[in-house]
């Protein structure tokens, strides 16, 4: 769940751990199949509900991604390099 849905009070008390991601990741396999069928059946009305629980597995997850210091990008991406030379107006072929 979403910090924005936890109470001030509660807030950082929560431990987050991998089986607790993992188990939201399952849950949001199951929703968007949930989701899915619904919609090929043109039930649109029903999947509200689903898609509501899915944005806050989400949301909730990627509060987490943000706060993890684990999650920072190396800097020797060449593919972040080559795009800024191109940017920078620079590596451009004769």
């Amino acid at each position: 769940m979403s910090i924005v849905f936890v109470p001030k009070k509660l807030r950082g008390k929560a431990k987050v751990n991998q089986e607790t991601i993992q188990r939201l990741l399952d849950e949001n396999e199951q929703l968007i199949r949930c989701i899915t069928e619904y919609m090929q059946k043109g039930r649109a009305v029903e999947c509200v509900q689903y898609q509501q629980i899915l944005h806050r597995n989400i949301v909730y997850l990627a509060t987490i991604a943000d706060a993890s210091p684990d999650n920072i990008p190396p800097s020797t991406n060449s593919t972040s390099s080559d795009a800024s030379t191109l940017v920078n107006g620079h590596g451009e072929t004769p």
